[in-house]
């Protein structure tokens, strides 16, 4: 089976899948989610991802319904069931007009190729803009901004599209967080600037404080990234992935960079040997 679905208290094949229509989840965006990857039956960093979507839930009021070791057999399960290598899963929590529920999808992942990786995404400026709002820093399913903004970014021939908060400063990516070189140092927006606190962001910081790499988050504007040395996104799906251009301009040598390459390693290991 190619795809599972754990929804109504039980795991269903995805045609049997319901969800409530009145739910507040679905009707209101009343909901947070978290997307992770398991790759040969090992999830990476599943209890960062549950920490982070409970941590959320209690700032949106909704009470999650299962025990974390609950959750973690049943999206085992699932990757059972889907029975591949590398598997997508996604966990949603919803307010449910009972309380609140879950819904797991878990299917085959296609990542990037490998010659995407060597070659590095390119990336264009949104003209839609994230205003600061708290809820920027939570993973919840009201995506508009960042949906309207990715496909904007691929109907103009690009991988993806960096989001601006309306002060002008650089928050993110539509579906990942955005860090540059410059001078060896690292740098990327600080929360403040109204970006997700992405799992695969936090690695970065611990990879370099670890080999003492000099890392900064603050605010910093599209001059400081078109400047800047090499430049790379993250998130828990395709790990690293070395920003080559914006708005067809080079960043730094493009995708031929040491210190991306060095956390593009770091990230490969972790797959295949676990957290």
């Amino acid at each position: 089976m190619k795809e599972a679905v754990f929804a109504n208290g039980k795991i269903l094949a995805p045609g049997q899948a319901r969800v409530p229509a009145l739910a507040p989840g679905f009707l209101c965006a009343y909901a947070l989610f978290e997307t992770m990857r398991s790759y040969d039956n090992k999830i990476i960093y599943f209890d960062r991802h549950l920490n982070r979507i409970k941590k959320s839930s209690q700032l949106m009021g909704i009470n999650f319904p299962h025990r974390p070791q609950r959750v973690k057999k049943i999206i085992k399960e699932l990757v059972k069931i889907v029975g591949l290598e590398d598997v997508y899963i996604r966990l949603t929590l919803y307010k449910s007009e009972g309380g609140a529920d879950i819904l797991i999808i878990a299917k085959k992942y296609h990542p990037p190729a490998l010659r995407v990786y060597k070659k590095g995404f390119c990336a264009n400026i949104s003209r839609f803009r994230q205003n600061d709002c708290f809820l920027a820093k939570l993973k919840t399913t009201n995506r508009i901004l960042y949906e309207l903004g990715f496909r904007e970014a691929r109907r103009k021939g690009f991988d993806e599209a960096i989001i601006l908060n309306n002060r002008g400063l650089i928050t993110e990516a539509s579906r990942s967080n955005i860090f540059f070189v410059k001078d060896k140092a690292i740098f990327t927006p600080s929360l403040e600037c109204g970006c997700l606190e992405g799992i695969t962001r936090g690695l970065v910081f611990d990879w370099a404080k670890k080999y003492n790499l000099k890392i900064y988050n603050g605010n910093y504007t599209l001059k400081d990234l078109y400047a800047a040395d090499e430049a790379f996104l993250t998130n828990s799906l395709m790990g690293i992935m070395p920003l080559a251009f914006v708005e067809n301009l080079v960043i730094g040598k493009g995708a031929d960079n040491r210190i991306t390459r060095y956390f593009i390693k770091k990230y490969n290991f972790l797959l295949k040997n676990g957290s």
